[in-house]
C-alpha cells in the first residue's frame, strides 16, 4: 500500500515538472528573469532638459522659442575707446531680439515663477524711486542670469538737466545698484530714450558704464509698437518693457503681457539672446 502510494506522489511530481517545463515561463534566475525584475523595479526615465523647456512654455501657454545661439567671439558693439554709442540694435543676421524691462514698479511674484520656468535671457534697467520699497524682489530675478543695469536715481527727462544734475542721477544710482546687487551695472538706458552731449559725458565720467541702450519696439498690453514701417522684427532688435501690472495695463497682469510678447515673437521666427553678450 505504502509503495503505490509513493509512486503515485511520485507520478505527480514528474508530471508538474513537466508542466512547468511546456509552459513557456521563464526560470528563475535565468537573464530574462533577471532582466524583467529588473525592468519592473527601475525608476522611470526622467525627463531631459529640452523636455522640461518645452513642458513650461506649454505651462504658460506660449510656443516653443529656440534657445538662443552661442554668443558671438567678439561683441558687434565696440566700446572702451573712450565714447559712449547709443544702441537701438545690434548687427547680426541671426534671427535674434533683445527683451529688456524698465523702471521697476510692478512686483509681482507671479512674474519671477514664469521666468524660473522660461529660463528666456532679458535686461533690468531700474530706477532707484521705483525699486527702494523692495530691492529684493529683483534679485531672484538677477540670480537666474538677467543683470540689473542702470535707469537715473529719478527717471527725469534728462536733456532738460545740467551736466551736474545728471552726474547726481547716473552716477549715484551706478553706486546704489553696485552696492544692492554686488556688481556694477555696464548699461545705461536714459529715462524716455532723451540723451545730450552731457549725458553721454555724465554716463563716462561715473566709471563702469559703456554704452547706452535705446530700443526699437516696445510693448504695450497685447501688442508690439513698431517704430519700422514694416512693423516688423529685424534680427538684433531691443524691445522695451516694462515692470508694470494691473494699474497700467487696464487690469492685465505683467505675465499677460509678457506671454503676448513672446508669442509674437515666436510668430515671426525669432528667439531672445543675452543683450549683455553683444555689448
Amino acid at each position: 500500500m505504502r509503495a503505490h502510494r509513493g509512486k503515485t506522489a511520485l507520478l505527480l511530481l514528474l508530471g508538474l515538472l513537466f508542466t512547468a517545463g511546456c509552459s513557456g515561463g521563464t526560470p528563475a534566475g535565468s537573464p530574462a528573469s533577471r532582466d524583467a525584475t529588473t525592468a519592473a523595479t527601475s525608476p522611470a526615465a526622467k525627463p531631459s532638459p529640452a523636455d522640461d523647456r518645452a513642458a513650461a512654455f506649454r505651462k504658460w501657454g506660449i510656443p516653443l522659442l529656440p534657445p538662443p545661439p552661442a554668443p558671438p567671439a567678439v561683441k558687434p558693439i565696440r566700446t572702451g575707446d573712450g565714447k559712449i554709442p547709443a544702441v537701438s540694435d545690434i548687427p547680426t543676421s541671426q534671427k535674434i531680439v533683445f527683451l529688456t524691462f524698465d523702471d521697476g514698479a510692478e512686483k509681482d511674484p507671479k512674474f519671477v515663477a514664469m521666468m524660473r520656468d522660461l529660463k528666456i535671457p532679458f535686461t533690468m534697467f531700474l530706477t532707484d524711486d521705483i525699486i527702494k520699497n523692495d530691492y529684493g524682489f529683483f534679485r531672484p530675478l538677477q540670480a537666474l542670469g538677467n543683470s540689473i543695469q542702470n535707469h537715473t536715481l529719478s527717471h527725469p527727462d534728462l536733456h532738460t538737466k545740467s551736466l551736474a544734475q545728471q552726474k547726481h542721477e547716473i552716477c549715484t544710482q551706478q553706486t546704489k545698484l553696485t552696492r544692492e546687487y554686488g556688481t556694477a551695472p555696464g548699461l545705461f538706458r536714459p529715462p524716455y530714450g532723451n540723451y545730450n552731449d552731457a549725458t553721454r559725458a555724465a554716463v563716462k565720467s561715473c566709471g563702469g558704464l559703456r554704452a547706452m541702450i535705446l530700443w526699437r519696439e516696445s510693448m504695450q498690453i497685447k501688442k508690439v509698437q513698431f517704430q519700422r514701417p514694416d512693423k516688423k522684427f529685424h534680427p538684433g532688435d531691443i524691445i522695451l518693457a516694462h515692470f508694470r501690472g494691473p494699474s497700467q495695463l487696464k487690469g492685465e497682469t505683467m505675465t499677460v503681457m509678457t506671454a503676448n510678447l513672446l508669442r509674437q515673437v515666436a510668430s515671426q521666427g525669432f528667439t531672445l539672446a543675452r543683450l549683455e553678450d553683444y555689448v
